[in-house]
């Protein structure tokens, strides 16, 4: 099989979700087992170049009461499944592409399941019947005439360099790293729900000083989980795809506006680093009250909105390990990270979200004005 070759094993290994491309891989060959994979280098449109796999072979299709293969290649970005491939024609010299609805002129195929991947519900032999029905109704190469004016060499050249200049850039990031801030029994928990998910590459886990929960990183080294790095300094979170902000600096003799000020306070001093050290970084905050402290995140961090995530305290394995895919897979392709929980603003603006489509009783919608207006008070008492 192709995935026992060196090189596609050795591309595959840098796969932020190996385990499911490798099962995907192992499907495509098992139902068109003329196709392989091969290593190669990707040009994308800003000429940056990346080694990634690309599945080529024929598809059949049947036109006209006729059989014909259509070459294809199908390029898989490091994030694949969770990202489709890039599918493009790949005509040999007497070929001419025929541009239409699904392929434009430079042999890119264009198909709804593309657009609408989804994965585990998308899939890349779900997308090659796609592709072989749409071809069947309509062909996307020719054979070339020999009259038509065209140099055979030039096709050639044009069907050759057909594998560069197009698609998206994922992220310059190497790895999966995920950076948890904070020690304490919150951020331990954190780490671990993420580790058993096994999909981070590194995970950093910073005790800061100033935060009165302490205890969790001597606790965490019992279990001598691999790729878990224990600091005390901001500095070992630099270039991290997903930052889980779980510090909480809580005095019981403080009144409750006190207490938030001080997480105010101490947000001040780590967001604005963690931001600096991470630009790209999606931020996670778990810290109390979440409300209040994710709009502060977003204001220090002067990071997008929608890398900004209020999750709360409800760490539990799934749901964090499902958000930090979200994240992950945001960060890698460029694209908006989903929010989810409430970020509050004042007056409403800049993040407080009502879920589309949700109707609220009367009761219900005034136990929220009621909420945005006690945020919004609180906001108003603190120094941000």
């Amino acid at each position: 099989m192709d995935l026992k070759n060196e090189a596609v094993k050795k591309i595959l290994s840098k796969y932020k979700f190996h385990d499911v491309a490798v099962v995907e891989l192992q499907k495509i060959h098992h139902n068109y087992p003329d196709m392989k994979t091969v290593a190669s280098s990707y040009t994308f449109t800003d000429s940056t170049q990346k080694e990634l796999l690309k599945v080529v072979g024929n598809i059949p299709v049947r036109y006209q009461g006729r059989s014909y293969n259509l070459p294809i290649q199908l390029w898989l970005l490091d994030s694949f499944p969770f990202t489709p491939p890039i599918c493009l024609l790949r005509p040999t010299a007497n070929m001419v592409i025929r541009e239409g609805k699904h392929v434009d002129a430079k042999g890119r195929i264009h198909l709804p399941a593309l657009h609408n991947w989804d994965h585990p519900k998308s899939t890349v032999l779900a997308l090659l019947e796609e592709m072989i029905a749409k071809f069947e109704e309509d062909p996307p190469l020719a054979t070339k005439s020999s009259g038509d004016g065209k140099d055979p060499n030039e096709l050639l050249a044009m069907a050759s360099h057909l594998n560069i200049n197009e698609g998206e850039n994922p992220s310059n990031q190497s790895a999966n790293k995920v950076s948890v801030i904070g020690g304490g029994d919150l951020g331990m928990a954190a780490v671990l729900s993420i580790m058993s998910k096994g999909f981070v590459d590194k995970l950093v886990f910073i005790d800061i000083p100033e935060s009165s929960t302490k205890g969790g990183t001597m606790d965490l080294e019992i279990f001598s989980l691999p790729n878990v790095e224990m600091s005390t300094d901001l500095s070992a979170s630099a270039n991290s795809k997903v930052v889980v902000v779980t510090a909480n600096a809580w005095n019981n003799q403080q009144s409750f506006v006190s207490v938030v000020q001080t997480n105010v306070d101490l947000y001040g001093k780590i967001v604005p680093t963690l931001a600096l050290l991470s630009p790209s970084a999606v931020l996670l905050i778990a810290s109390q009250p979440v409300e209040i402290m994710t709009h502060v995140a977003w204001r220090q961090s002067r990071l997008p909105p929608t890398h900004v995530i209020g999750v709360g305290c409800n760490l539990e394995s799934e749901r964090l390990s499902y958000i930090l895919n979200v994240a992950i897979l945001a960060n890698s392709t460029n694209k908006k990270a989903w929010v989810i929980g409430e970020q509050s603003g004042n007056k409403g603006a800049n993040g407080s979200t009502r879920l589309a489509g949700v109707t609220l009783s009367t009761e219900d919608d005034a136990k929220l004005k009621e909420s945005v207006s006690t945020l919004n008070d609180l906001i108003t008492q603190l120094k941000i």
